[in-house]
């Protein structure tokens, strides 16, 4: 079969008035725009996947994409979200609390779409840069505001702490993602002697350090972004090296334990919130996230195979809160923030195998060397971290951090692999 004839009608009659290419180039600037959209605003991101999923489907070869769902990289995500759909069936939570816990998981369908759309288009490069052009101008952006509370968007307290837009949460994740990023460019180009570019990188990535440090960060990022950094020495330093930047990243982070009172102040909260919840039920950050991982497990382990249905957490907590009203033990949620709880109290065993398996597949996609093959590494290592203390696969900013990331590099990817294994010689 023919692409234009698996193309649908409409398809074909805008074939007609646009060229192949320019509909391409459509696709991916909206693309680009999500990237650039990503760190300031939810409407924006939501608005140009909506266009992006209508340009790129006009160019579709329906044939190829649905073989190409074959791939685990592509139906896992799909039958996760086929999971959620089908836990509706068996919840008791009422259908509109069920119908809302399932938008969560679609945008995980966006990724086959990005895998096979950019492993065609020869602007994933672009994709990825406009997402850390976009959060160099978000730091500089915060830089202001913590100088000037006046100029955020955001509340008085928030805007004290230099956030303008989003939390600071999500923007701990981006300049954490985009700070260790760097490192693999970085060393690359001080090894080709290239010391102009790598200082104009380096002095970027410090930027979003710095910014961390003495302005605002989220304890997630503080205990992910070490793993982060020895997973890139792990993979791409020699022992030596390694060892030397070890020994410098102990020094810096005492310098900035004792410059930074913000610093200070946050790994201090780790050990007075835990005294706090357990000495005094007081519902503190540490507290409640460990009395709802305490009570998810319950949960789990009342219906450890399929779980208690999708949209079922709220009302299990409910069932469950205890104590006074203002108490760790009263709280009521949602979200157990943790992905694999969130996952098995909805979804039991079979949601538990069918996450770490997608994770695990798009872990196996980026074996190898190379800028986006690391990229694409380093946001799956992110999520599968950062996801130990945040449903971070299901919240909308770092689920498509995950999404964009991982579907644009992982198209990149192949391609690239495609283009090896065409250019390999025959065996005898």
């Amino acid at each position: 079969m023919s692409a234009d004839a698996a193309m649908s009608p409409i398809s074909r009659v805008l074939r007609l008035r646009l060229s192949p290419a320019t509909w391409v180039t459509i696709a991916d600037v909206f693309a680009v725009l999500t990237a650039l959209a990503l760190p300031w605003s939810t409407s924006l991101v939501a608005i140009f996947v909506l266009c992006w999923l209508g340009s790129a489907a006009l160019m579709l070869d329906y044939g190829i994409y649905l073989q190409s769902l074959k791939r685990p990289i592509c139906f896992l995500p799909f039958a996760l979200v086929a999971l959620a759909l089908l836990g509706t069936l068996w919840s008791d939570a009422p259908w509109g609390a069920r119908l809302y816990a399932v938008s969560p998981t679609i945008k995980l369908l966006v990724l086959p779409g990005l895998f096979y759309h950019f492993e065609r288009s020869a602007r994933g490069m672009w994709v990825l840069s406009a997402f850390l052009v976009s959060c160099v101008l978000l730091v500089v952006m915060s830089s202001v505001v913590a100088f000037d509370p006046a100029v955020s968007l955001k509340p008085v307290e928030e805007a004290a702490r230099g956030i303008f837009v989003k939390n600071y949460i999500d923007q701990s994740q981006e300049f954490a993602l985009c700070a260790v990023a760097l490192a693999y460019p970085i060393i690359g180009l001080l090894r080709a002697k290239k010391i102009r570019l790598a200082l104009l990188l380096g002095a970027i990535a410090v930027g979003f350090v710095v910014n961390m440090t003495f302005v605002t960060v989220s304890r997630t990022a503080m205990v992910t972004m070490p793993i982060m950094l020895a997973v890139f020495a792990l993979l791409h330093l020699k022992w030596r090296t390694s060892l030397m930047i070890f020994g410098m990243v102990t020094l810096l982070s005492g310098l900035a334990w004792t410059t930074s009172p913000q610093l200070r102040l946050k790994t201090e909260s780790f050990f007075t919130d835990y005294r706090l919840y357990k000495t005094g039920n007081v519902p503190t950050s540490i507290g409640i996230r460990l009395e709802f991982w305490r009570k998810s497990l319950r949960f789990f382990m009342e219906a450890p195979f399929i779980g208690h249905g999708t949209g079922s957490t709220r009302g299990l907590f409910e069932q469950a809160a205890t104590g006074i009203t203002y108490s760790a033990t009263s709280q009521v949620i949602g979200n157990p923030h943790n992905q694999t709880l969130n996952v098995a109290v909805q979804w039991g065993t079979i949601g538990v195998v069918l996450l770490y398996a997608m994770w695990l597949v798009h872990l196996l996609l980026f074996r190898g060397e190379g800028l986006v093959a690391w990229i694409g590494l380093l946001v799956v290592v992110q999520n599968i971290f950062t996801s130990l203390f945040n449903s971070h696969l299901f919240d909308f900013h770092e689920g498509w951090m995950y999404v964009l990331g991982v579907g644009v590099a992982g198209g990149m990817t192949l391609a690239a692999k495609q283009r090896r294994a065409s250019t390999e010689p025959f065996g005898p």
